[in-house]
Parts: C-alpha cells; sequence; structure tokens
C-alpha cells in the first residue's frame, strides 16, 4: 500500500467511527427509554400509602395520572407497594433513600453502596421488576445536592460532610445502581460492567441478572442548597452511560426558573422529567400556569409528578387550593397528557366464578 492508498484507508476510517459514533448517539437520544409517545408527557402524583388517595386526586383533576411514585427506604421490602400500583393502575416511580423512615438516621453511605453493600437490595429490585415485566422508573437518592438529605455531601452551612457521602461517592454509588438494577447479563458481564464504571464487582454469588424494564432516574435540585459552586447539579452527574432520565424537583417557594432551564439544557439527549412539583405556601395560580408553560416549551420534558405529600391538612394539598386546582385540572386537557401509560400494573381479572376483589 503506498502513501496516498494510506491516507484514503485511514480518512475512510475516520468517517466509519465518526458514523459510528453519530449513530450511537442519535441511538441514545431518539429510543429513549420508557418514553411516552411523540408529544405526549407522563402526568403523575405522589404515593401517599393509601390507595383511597390517588383516587381522590384523580377526582379532583378530573385527570386519572399515568405515574404513581412512591417514596421507599434503602433495603425496604417494595412488594407492599405493588398492590397500591395496581390499584392505580399507573406506571410507578420509586424515589430510593438512605434515611430510616422512623428515625431519619443514615441506613448505609454512599461510599458503601459504591463498594457493593447493598447489593442485595438492588438484586431483589433487579428480580422484582423484571420477573413481574413491570416497567417502571427508579429514581435513586433525588436531591444529592440539598443539605437536608442524610446523603448530601455539604452542610448547609457549605461545609463539607463525610468524604463517605461526597460527590464523588454519590456518582459512584449512583453507577452502580444503574447497572445492578438494569441487569441484563450473567455475572461476568455484570461484573465487566461494573469495572468499566470504577467499580468492585458483585457482592453476591448470582449467575446473573435478568434485564429488567426500568429507566433510571437522575434529580439534583436545579441549583442546589445551599447554593455554592461545588453544590451545583453537574458536580453530582454519574455520566451519560449511567442515566436513562435527568430531572430535578421544582416547587413554588422556589422558583429558580434559570437554573431550571440551564439544567435541562445542560443533558440534551436525555428525557427530562419534573420528579416533583407542588404548591405548598399558599394558593399560586401563576406558578402552575408558568410551570405548564415551561413544559411545553421544552419537549423534552417528559414527565411531570406533583407531590401531595399526606393528609387533608397538607400544605402540599393541591386540593387546598382552589384556583391552583383550577389551573392544573384545566392544563391536564389540552391532550398532551395520556390517562394511562403502556403496561401500567394493574390487578388480575378474578377467576371465572370467582368474586371480584373489593
Amino acid at each position: 500500500m503506498n502513501g496516498t492508498d494510506r491516507t484514503r484507508a485511514a480518512a475512510a476510517a475516520i468517517v466509519v467511527a465518526l458514523v459510528v459514533a453519530l449513530l450511537g448517539v442519535a441511538g441514545n437520544a431518539s429510543a429513549g427509554v420508557l418514553e411516552p409517545k411523540g408529544k405526549q408527557v407522563y402526568f403523575g402524583v405522589s404515593d401517599t400509602g393509601d390507595p383511597a388517595s390517588f383516587g381522590e386526586f384523580s377526582t379532583a383533576v378530573s385527570k386519572h395520572p399515568a405515574v404513581i411514585e412512591s417514596f421507599r427506604a434503602w433495603g425496604s421490602e417494595v412488594r407492599d407497594s405493588i398492590q397500591r400500583w395496581e390499584i392505580a393502575r399507573a406506571r410507578p416511580m420509586i424515589h430510593i433513600t438512605t434515611a430510616d423512615p422512623q428515625t431519619g438516621a443514615e441506613i448505609l453511605t454512599l461510599a458503601a453502596i459504591a463498594r457493593g453493600a447493598g447489593d442485595s437490595f438492588l438484586i431483589r429490585l433487579n428480580h422484582l421488576f423484571a420477573e413481574k415485566k413491570m416497567r417502571a422508573y427508579v429514581r435513586p437518592l433525588g436531591e444529592p445536592n440539598r443539605c437536608l438529605n442524610v446523603y448530601a455531601a455539604y452542610e448547609c452551612a457549605g461545609k463539607p460532610r463525610s468524604r463517605e457521602d461526597s460527590a464523588r461517592n454519590y456518582r459512584r454509588a449512583f453507577r452502580r445502581i444503574y447497572v445492578i438494577v438494569h441487569g441484563g447479563g450473567n455475572a461476568k458481564t455484570i461484573n465487566a460492567r461494573l469495572a468499566e464504571a470504577g467499580l468492585p464487582p458483585l457482592n453476591a454469588h448470582v449467575g446473573g441478572l435478568p434485564k429488567a424494564p426500568v429507566a433510571i432516574v437522575w434529580s439534583p435540585l436545579p441549583s442546589g442548597s445551599p447554593t455554592t459552586k461545588k453544590n451545583l447539579p453537574q458536580n453530582f452527574f454519574p455520566g451519560e452511560k449511567w442515566v436513562d432520565w435527568t430531572g430535578t424537583d421544582f416547587y413554588a417557594s422556589y422558583p429558580e426558573w434559570g437554573a431550571l432551564t440551564k439544567l435541562y439544557e445542560r443533558y440534551p439527549r436525555k428525557p427530562f422529567a419534573i420528579t416533583e412539583f407542588g404548591v405548598e405556601a399558599g394558593d399560586d395560580p401563576s406558578f402552575v400556569s408558568h410551570l405548564f408553560a415551561w413544559v411545553k416549551a421544552h419537549p423534552r420534558t417528559k414527565m411531570l409528578v406533583y407531590y401531595q405529600d399526606f393528609g387533608s391538612t397538607s400544605n402540599y394539598r393541591i386540593q387546598n387550593y382552589g384556583e391552583s386546582l383550577a389551573v392544573l385540572t384545566a392544563r391536564l386537557h389540552d391532550g398532551r397528557f395520556p390517562a394511562y401509560a403502556p403496561g401500567a400494573p394493574h390487578l388480575p381479572p378474578p377467576p371465572p366464578g370467582g368474586i371480584s376483589p373489593g
């Protein structure tokens, strides 16, 4: 091969590599993970633990939410949430915290998760969603840059906390959660993916992990609390390979519209979710109207979940805010918000001649 041929071959190789890379980017951008079709947006509501509250909320807004978001502690038994998801006939999103629900203490550190100390729980989640073929969104360790969370890297005054819960260990813990909960390979394959993420192998004897139909959602605050350079959301981003959706929580008391838009724009190849939103300090219909206008103007936003908290006296209860409720109800009926997500869990039909469950 002469010099000219070598040059042409090298140029051809570069072109092929670029095409492959572009196809990979296009695939990541267009394939999506559990996205609604076209211009649709999934509307959801938080799970209070009482199936009746889902029905009350649906009645209040005259709309069946397509998603129900449950909040669970690390290691807890998730199966007791399934019946509520089935009753609601809504696709689940499960938020996972390391705070003990009784004491508020940290169950295990981010560094421990990264090392594999929590693998048994992650394997259990993988098997649960895979065996039931249940499409679900898994939202681990939301708001990592909120100082009140036990796994936050910084105190509210801005001082770093333990190195065990540093931003670096958050990224490493999130990657491990992503690899194991997704599954889809024998132990050697899973360990190779963990190694690629800079993590030790599985801390369990398993032949492999089934492929679970899940999407992993990364959801920091738009600018952080405290709002410091080191606590900005990008410091906690696990990397493109280990995130399916990006998102954030957004409340009327902290309407940081500029920070919200910056977060949305920073990761242009990922679908975006408002993983929690709400009015909580008084009726604020302008906030609800503005948020829906923002969602419409930012078309990668494919999910919007209202946080209703617990009880009739809750500050977050939309039924307590008549004007906000009226705006929310009106906006949910513009045709973009389907009432059900494909493959949403539901109670099985009663056996022939049997009695339908009450």
